[in-house]
């Protein structure tokens, strides 16, 4: 849905975003300031959403590189076969640091800056990649994957907000999911070079190669990082207009040309934010007394709008997780070597292809359909998926459980991998991965456009931290809860868990595409807006 088509909110108060709103195509007026000369977003936008998305990249290799590294480790750490609680420990480690470095990485950004916290990140990544590629024990390789859960968690929070403050309000849907697609990209290369390594390496050395590779991407964002310039919103905010300036004619297109209309989006931008400071100063000194900076929490979780913004965020960032797709993408190998396919890591690849194919198809959506009704068109096939796959794990007869599975005796019965239940698994699965992908892959992260300025970095902040909770419980859990309920009473479960918050989404969230962030927080001012 391009912004012109939406309706225009008049208001006292200038939301940050409210400058790159559509309103007509005189020059210098706001509609050339919303978008490159060409009425789309300008190379250097783009530019700086490729950079950014890197670290996608690394969040979704990470995250499903451990799919392959699980079947290929063999006896390399701790001259043991891996048990299912090794390898939950393993991959739910990383889910775990996430959540906990997710809070603290909101407080950095708003006090050093978001290209610091990419900065942060980057750094972490090279650390745990190359610490987890040298480890040979289970404790080591658990403490690799944590340094790699504390990067993913700064990106992850970071990252769709960079986008977000940097994009046109029309385009900013296309951005943030470019950042998605970075990431299901990630996963894809992860699929594809751990199945390489795994048939074609040596088993000792192939899985350190899976997980050290990880290492190269993050040094090459922390060398493009001296290049991209800080957000408008977070420079003006540094006492920074001038810079603030400079990047607001490079986003749109017009450096050097319409300076009027430049010094009117800062001028805009410092008045909301010295409204904002005074507000806020003013309720420190009488609410909270020597214990300034707390009003951000109660400003949060004290007024309506912003419990009813942070319980959306939260709600979708929970249901993203709970509804099992990282299962797949921490266990799809195994999943695979259990139904008996002769080659789990490139069966896995299906998975990961189809995940990144479906993202390319909602890039194209999102703003055309808009946020909710894609959510509410895509979970109902999501909960389809999961049942066809229940029914289909019901017909097979497993003879291991998966913690004594491996790569090497991943069989049933020969042949029984390419039976037809296996293949109704496979393709039930692939139903729900594409649902995924269309929907809940991808709206959660553009929480920052439910929460306006003075509280987006902690609002974001706690929605993240929601994710990577549900996200550690998922990784934790799964291999248990195939080994106690077996695998189709887990997909039930996950099912459930979709058609509940299909009605939560139906009833709470309302649509958001094409507006500007102000249009969009005020829909939360009395109720939900959705109607």
């Amino acid at each position: 849905m391009d912004s012109s088509q939406a309706p225009l909110i008049s208001s006292n108060r200038h939301d940050d975003d409210a400058p790159y709103d559509t309103v007509d195509d005189e020059p210098g007026s706001r509609a050339t300031a919303g978008k490159a000369t060409n009425g789309r977003p300008g190379l250097f936008v783009l530019i700086l959403t490729f950079a950014a998305g890197i670290s996608g990249l690394l969040f979704g290799y990470d995250t499903g590189v451990i799919s392959a590294t699980l079947v290929s480790i063999g006896k390399a750490l701790s001259d043991r076969d891996l048990t299912s609680m090794d390898k939950s420990i393993i991959t739910s480690s990383t889910s775990l640091f996430a959540l906990l470095v997710s809070p603290f990485s909101s407080l950095i950004a708003d006090r050093l800056g978001r290209k610091r916290v990419i900065l942060y990140a980057d750094v972490l990544f090279i650390i745990g990649a190359v610490l987890q590629a040298v480890s040979s024990t289970v404790p080591a390789m658990v403490a690799g994957r944590c340094i790699i859960g504390a990067a993913v968690g700064a990106a992850s929070f970071v990252v769709p907000l960079y986008i977000a403050e940097i994009a046109p309000s029309s385009y900013r849907g296309r951005l943030v999911t470019i950042n998605v697609l970075f990431i299901t990209l990630g996963q894809m290369a992860a699929y594809i070079i751990g199945w390489v390594l795994s048939t074609y390496a040596s088993k000792e050395s192939g899985w350190r190669w899976m997980v050290g590779l990880g290492a190269l991407p993050a040094a090459l964002q922390g060398a493009l990082v001296a290049f991209m310039p800080e957000t408008p919103r977070w420079l003006v905010k540094a006492g920074r207009s001038e810079d603030a300036k400079r990047v607001v004619q490079k986003v749109n297109g017009v450096q050097g040309r319409f300076d009027g209309t430049a010094d009117a989006i800062i001028k805009e931008i410092e008045l909301e934010i010295r409204e904002e400071d005074e507000t806020r100063l003013l309720q420190d000194r009488q609410t909270f007394g020597p214990w300034n900076g707390l009003y951000v929490w109660f400003e949060l979780l004290g007024e309506g709008k912003h419990r009813r913004a942070l319980a959306i965020a939260c709600l979708l960032q929970g249901l993203q997780q709970l509804s099992g797709f990282n299962s797949l993408m921490y266990f799809s190998a195994t999943i695979f070597s259990i139904m008996g396919f002769e080659s789990p890591t490139l069966t896995s690849l299906i998975v990961a292809v189809t995940n990144f194919v479906f993202t390319l198809v909602a890039l194209g959506l999102i703003d055309k359909i808009g946020r909710r009704r894609i959510l509410l068109y895509s979970i109902p096939m999501m909960a389809l998926g999961l049942l066809l796959a229940a029914g289909g794990f019901s017909y097979l007869s497993l003879d291991q459980a998966p913690d004594t599975r491996s790569s090497d005796t991943a069989s049933v019965n020969e042949g029984q991998g390419r039976s037809g239940p296996a293949i109704v698994v496979l393709v039930s699965i692939m139903i729900y991965v594409a649902s995924y992908a269309l929907g809940l892959g991808n709206v959660p992260w553009m929480q920052s456009e439910l929460f306006p300025l003075s509280v987006r970095s902690v609002g974001s902040g706690v929605a993240t931290a929601t994710n990577w909770a549900a996200n550690f419980a998922v990784g934790l859990t799964f291999l248990p809860m195939m080994d106690a309920l077996s695998p189709s009473w887990t997909f039930v479960l996950y099912a459930g868990i979709c058609t509940v918050g299909l009605g939560l989404v139906w009833r709470i969230y309302p649509e958001t595409a094409g507006l500007s962030l102000e249009e969009a927080t005020a829909l939360l001012d009395n109720g939900w807006g959705v109607r």
